[in-house]
């Protein structure tokens, strides 16, 4: 009689239980992915008022230093992004919003990371700074590791700045998520990156010339 009932639950529950597993994988998965910020969105969340589209040419040498970064060759000569200046008393704001796509596991992670650098004209007691302000996840489309995307996470980024000297690395440990181990490191690189780019353009708190003036165009910051 045992036995009758074992087969029994084997042949009705088991596959149920299967079945039910399953979609309940196929929906945690789903629930990982989507759009989360349009590119438009996230520039309007970076900047308060208006803002100049920027364009940045990569030489050899910065090229070479985006690979180290990456861990693979950063695809084109240029990058693209967005720009605001403005000056408060004898101290210079500027903030710069960039967009990348960066491969987790098998699919590219689209990241948003807004740098501010602060102090290109100090006044006295202000240091010269050029500081992550947000990172976003704009779009995800792993199975795996969406936990990227949540502010517990992406907080940390918050007054992040570039080490002194050597390769490109960030000055402060950045926790990871346990299953989201790629998707973390992915979110890292960008974040590098964002802030090495930045250093290389006149909106940089340590660049030599400082920026004032706004303009519709493309100013056209260029690495020699």
């Amino acid at each position: 009689m045992y036995q009758k009932y074992e087969r029994v639950m084997c042949k009705t529950l088991l596959p149920r239980l299967m079945t039910f597993i399953l979609l309940l994988s196929a929906q945690t998965a789903i629930a990982q992915k989507g759009q989360f910020l349009t590119a438009d969105d996230f520039y309007a969340q970076s900047f308060n008022g208006e803002f100049q589209a920027e364009l940045l040419w990569l030489n050899k040498s910065l090229l070479d230093q985006a690979e180290q970064i990456l861990g693979h060759r950063f695809r084109g000569m240029r990058t693209r992004f967005k720009a605001q200046v403005q000056v408060r008393g004898q101290e210079t704001v500027s903030r710069t919003a960039w967009i990348f796509e960066e491969i987790g596991k098998i699919h590219p992670i689209t990241i948003g990371v807004v740098v501010e650098g602060r102090g290109q004209e100090p006044g006295e007691g202000v240091k010269a700074s050029d500081q992550i302000v947000a990172v976003k996840i704009l779009e995800f489309r792993e199975s795996r590791g969406g936990e990227v995307r949540y502010r517990m996470f992406t907080d940390q980024f918050s007054t992040v700045a570039l080490q002194a000297g050597g390769l490109p690395k960030l000055d402060q440990s950045i926790d990871g998520i346990t299953g989201a181990t790629l998707s973390v490191r992915a979110v890292k690189k960008v974040a590098t990156l964002a802030l090495f780019f930045h250093r290389q353009t006149s909106f940089s708190a340590f660049s030599k010339t400082t920026v004032l003036k706004k303009s519709d165009e493309f100013s056209g910051s260029i690495a020699e």
